[in-house]
């Protein structure tokens, strides 16, 4: 029986202000990539969704991101990679704390939004980000194919593919850019479409109709879509449906 772990970008919220239903995607997902407090995620926010994760059996990983809280790290930097990875090693440290007086611990980390699709290529700031991991030991969560998974298990590292429930893919594999047309599935019946697939075949479909072979371990669905609470509920539901364990990545 196939096994896919379900995770989502929580704790995306700052003072007042929130973005994801944290505690309704809590009751879904099987990963928590909690945002550290750098492009979301003040500290409120990170210990009360350390405490829910645990509280629901929830695996807990650290979103890392640029220095970026008003362009909620969807801005390329050009960091210095060592002041890079002292960021990411900030972040970490900050969330573990939360992590550990809730009874629990960070067990991966995943970049966040323009990191995540810089270290896809950038090979600087995936060795920065690889660095920031290797020091935390940690296990990493990326793209396939990424310099930054190639440069994880380069440094020894233990690395997971991950696939977008939500997201539009190119031909070439990687995530169309948010602000061009097909960076999101239209509705919930597409992401429920994109998961039958992924867990039953291993494959991806390109925004021009091309079949990708996708090796994931997660697949992330974003919490910050109209109706995003109801599309993971769907997705859970047909995936058990088919057979398919629930299930962390990272015990």
């Amino acid at each position: 029986m196939p096994t896919l772990d379900l995770n989502a970008d929580l704790a995306e919220g700052f003072g007042t202000w929130s973005l994801t239903d944290d505690d309704a995607l809590l009751e879904v997902v099987t990963s928590a990539n909690v945002a550290c407090g750098f492009h979301a995620g003040d500290a409120a926010t990170m210990r009360r969704v350390c405490a829910r994760a645990v509280e629901n059996g929830v695996v807990i990983g650290a979103q890392v991101s640029y220095h970026d809280l008003a362009g909620f790290g969807r801005r390329f930097v050009d960091a210095d990679p060592d002041e890079l990875t002292a960021d990411l090693l900030y972040q970490v440290g900050a969330l573990r704390e939360f992590a550990r007086a809730a009874g629990g611990e960070v067990r991966y980390l995943k970049p966040h939004g323009a990191l995540y699709n810089a270290v896809v290529h950038h090979d600087a700031q995936a060795a920065a980000v690889v660095e920031a991991a290797r020091v935390a030991g940690l296990p990493v969560l990326g793209l396939p194919g990424s310099r930054f998974l190639a440069r994880a298990r380069e440094a020894g590292l233990t690395t997971y593919g991950e696939a977008f429930g939500d997201r539009g893919y190119t031909p070439e594999g990687t995530l169309v850019p948010r602000r061009e047309d097909g960076a999101l599935l239209p509705d919930a019946d597409a992401v429920v479409e994109r998961a039958r697939r992924l867990a039953a075949d291993g494959v991806i479909v390109a925004v021009d109709g091309t079949e990708i072979r996708a090796e994931a371990a997660s697949l992330c669905l974003h919490g910050d879509t109209a109706g995003a609470v109801e599309s993971a509920r769907r997705v859970a539901e047909a995936l058990r449906a088919a057979g398919v364990t629930l299930a962390p990545f990272a015990g």
